[in-house]
């Protein structure tokens, strides 16, 4: 059958949780965000990679 090579998916999944960590606690330490904060946490949680960059691009306000 078919074998999963986890020595090269682990680095995927090390990058994907520290955005995901790092995104969250900016989230949480910052005053104000463009829209809703727990929709930006929805995002960031449930779009994996995707979801805390799209949050640093737009999420954040200048």
């Amino acid at each position: 059958m078919f074998e999963i090579n986890w020595a090269l998916l682990a680095p995927l999944f090390i990058v994907e949780f520290i955005l995901l960590a790092v995104a969250l606690i900016d989230l949480i330490r910052i005053d104000e965000t463009n829209g809703p904060k727990w929709v930006w946490a929805v995002i960031c949680i449930f779009i994996s990679i995707l979801g805390p960059v799209l949050y640093f691009i737009f999420g954040r306000r200048p």
